[in-house]
């Protein structure tokens, strides 16, 4: 399928204009996501309707915790990435075309049996996830727009490196997103993750200026993004650029992919950075793959009051009332709620 947003340049070169990385692809090959091709001059999508991953998951699983609570997301995935984390935990499949000399998987599967799926697993929402949404921008954009008009909110799980053009076309579409924000310095992101920092800060404002609602995931890797300073600059970068509603999700690593040598996240470390949150003002600060710690509930931020008890992903008590605090009456952000 002819992809969206790119623009023709000389010698037969495209320029692809949906991620940040904005490719310049010759003919015949394609770009750093691997999975876009330019063919004669035309930028060609190679997994349009090659779904390799898709399943019906708790809307905490995203994580979203703000988002039509304890209901089902029909999640799917194409192969391929426009990153390289050295950490991937998908990296079977987001990594698939990098790794395996251009190789593409995926089962033949349209928008509309997506939608399908969907409402028969009685799921209120679809989350494009697993690997990157934004290199199956067009199978996403399709599918995000039958889903709405059926009353079905769409979220991107995504690393937030999609251009302002591409922002603005999905937005209409687009209910919200969880984006992992991966440390908050650029060597982190150039090292571990070939790709610049800025572009995903630049993404998030976007976001919250087309009325997207954004919740932040940030997996602490010890000696890597886990320094208090660097936190705290993260987290006030959250509290002013996004606000103060802007939940934040603190994950545990785990060693995998090339990212072997270090070891799993103290949870004192988690502990610690979401102290760091709170202080900031956040409102709403997550810890998470720690069950038991009780970091994963939310709490009104003005009585105080544990308004969803969870564990793991099931809610096991629930106190919010019309989109506000049970007891007090504060709103709560979120949508659904």
């Amino acid at each position: 399928m002819e992809a969206y947003l790119y623009e023709p340049l000389e010698d037969g070169k495209v320029r692809c204009n949906l991620c940040n990385h904005r490719c310049v692809i010759k003919e015949g090959s394609r770009g750093i996501c691997h999975v876009r091709e330019n063919r004669a001059g035309i930028l060609t999508s190679l997994v349009y309707g090659k779904v390799i991953a898709r399943h019906v998951d708790p809307i905490e699983k995203k994580p979203l915790f703000h988002l039509l609570p304890g209901s089902l997301s029909y999640s799917i995935a194409t192969v391929g990435c426009n990153f390289k984390c050295q950490f991937c935990q998908n990296a079977g499949i987001a990594q698939m075309p990098a790794d395996n000399d251009g190789l593409i998987m995926g089962d033949p599967c349209m928008p509309e049996e997506v939608v399908r799926a969907a409402e028969a697993g009685n799921c209120k929402s679809i989350a494009y996830t697993y690997t990157e949404p934004t290199i199956y921008f067009e199978f996403a954009f399709d599918t995000a727009k039958l889903a709405h008009e059926k009353g079905i909110k769409n979220v991107f799980v995504t690393n937030g490196y999609m251009t302002p053009e591409a922002l603005e076309m999905v937005s209409p579409y687009m209910d919200a997103a969880n984006v992992d924000l991966k440390a908050f310095n650029t060597d982190f992101y150039k090292r571990h993750c070939a790709a610049k920092l800025e572009p995903v800060k630049e993404s998030l404002r976007k976001m919250k200026s087309l009325g997207i609602f954004v919740e932040i995931t940030t997996l602490l890797i010890p000696g890597l993004n886990d320094d208090q300073g660097e936190l705290g600059q993260l987290a006030a970068f959250i509290a002013t650029d996004l606000g103060m509603d802007t939940p934040w999700h603190i994950s545990r690593f785990h060693p995998t992919y090339h990212l072997t040598d270090r070891p799993p996240t103290p949870v004192s470390t988690l502990i610690m950075a979401r102290e760091i949150g709170i202080r900031a003002g956040l409102r709403y600060v997550y810890v998470g793959n720690v069950p038991g710690e009780k970091g994963e509930d939310t709490f009104c931020p003005q009585c105080g009051k544990c308004l969803i008890d969870r564990w793991g992903f099931s809610i096991r008590e629930y106190h919010i009332k019309d989109g506000g605090c049970a007891y007090c009456g504060t709103s709560i952000a979120g949508v659904g709620l």
